[in-house]
C-alpha cells in the first residue's frame, strides 16, 4: 500500500524505544488507529509538535503490518488552552477517554470525530460551564451511538403534556402520572426539558450555543450520567 493522507488526532501518545512514539489516532474514515512515529521524541523532529496528545492534523503516512508508520504532518488546532488550564485538560483527558472506549479501527468515526472536535474547542476556548459541557457531549454521544432517548412526549401513554420526569428505564420522556409508577424516573424542570430536546436535535455546530442555571444544570449532570453509565455499562470518573 503507498502512502495515504488523513486528518486525525492524537487521543494516546506512549514512549517506543529512545525516539519513536506509539500513538492512537481518530480518524474520520477509519476510525481508531495505531501510528508509530519515528524520531518524533528528537527535539528537532518535523513530527514532534504534530504527535503530541490532543493534537488535530493532516498526516502522511503508510500503512505496516500492524500499524500505520507516519512520514510527515501539519498541524491544524493543538489547543494550546487546554495544556495550560490543570482543570480543563483533566476535562478533556477524561472525554478522551470515553472517545477511546466508544471507538474501533475501521468504522466510520466521523460523526464522532466533529463532536469530539467541537467539544475540545469549547472546553479550550470558553468559559463555559464544564458540567454542561460534559453533560451535552454524553447525551449527544449517546445519539451518535443509537441510543437516543424519547422526548416526544411520555415514552409510557403517549400524551404530549405535563411531562415530567426521565425514565433511564423506557429510555426517555415520561408524563406525571406514568412517572410517579417509575423507580427509574428523575424529575426534571422545563428547562432541563428543553435542554434535552436542543441537545438531541441540534446541529453540531450549534450544539453548545445554550447556558443552564444551577438547578436545571444539576439535573442535566444527574441524567445525562446516570443515562451515559447505564447505556455504556461503565462508570467513568474524572
Amino acid at each position: 500500500m503507498g502512502t495515504i493522507k488523513m486528518t486525525g488526532i492524537i487521543i494516546s501518545e506512549n514512549n517506543l524505544g529512545d525516539y519513536d512514539k506509539m500513538l492512537t489516532m481518530l480518524t474520520p474514515g477509519l476510525g481508531k488507529i495505531s501510528c508509530v512515529a519515528k524520531g518524533a521524541r528528537r527535539q528537532k523532529s518535523a513530527l514532534l509538535a504534530g504527535t503530541q496528545f490532543l493534537c488535530f492534523g493532516e498526516y502522511l503516512m503508510y500503512k505496516g503490518s500492524n500499524t500505520y508508520n507516519i512520514n510527515s504532518c501539519e498541524t491544524i488546532e493543538v489547543f494550546y488552552k487546554l495544556r495550560t488550564d490543570l482543570d480543563k485538560l483533566n476535562n478533556a483527558v477524561y472525554i478522551t477517554k470515553i472517545i477511546r472506549d466508544v471507538t474501533e479501527e475501521n468504522e466510520n468515526c466521523y460523526r464522532i470525530l466533529q463532536l469530539f472536535l467541537n467539544t475540545l474547542y469549547v472546553l479550550s476556548e470558553t468559559d463555559k460551564n464544564p458540567d454542561l459541557i460534559i453533560s451535552t457531549f454524553k447525551l449527544k454521544l449517546l445519539c451518535i451511538l443509537g441510543f437516543t432517548p424519547r422526548i416526544d412526549g411520555c415514552v409510557n401513554c403517549k400524551q404530549q403534556e405535563d411531562i415530567k420526569y426521565f425514565s433511564l428505564k423506557d429510555n426517555g420522556f415520561k408524563c406525571e402520572i406514568c412517572g410517579k409508577q417509575d423507580k427509574s424516573c428523575l424529575e426534571m424542570s422545563e428547562s432541563t426539558i428543553n435542554a434535552i430536546k436542543y441537545i438531541i436535535m441540534s446541529p453540531p455546530k450549534k450544539l453548545y450555543s445554550f447556558n443552564l442555571k444551577d438547578e436545571a444544570l444539576e439535573e442535566l449532570k444527574l441524567i445525562s450520567k446516570l443515562y451515559f453509565n447505564e447505556k455504556l455499562e461503565k462508570e467513568y470518573k474524572i
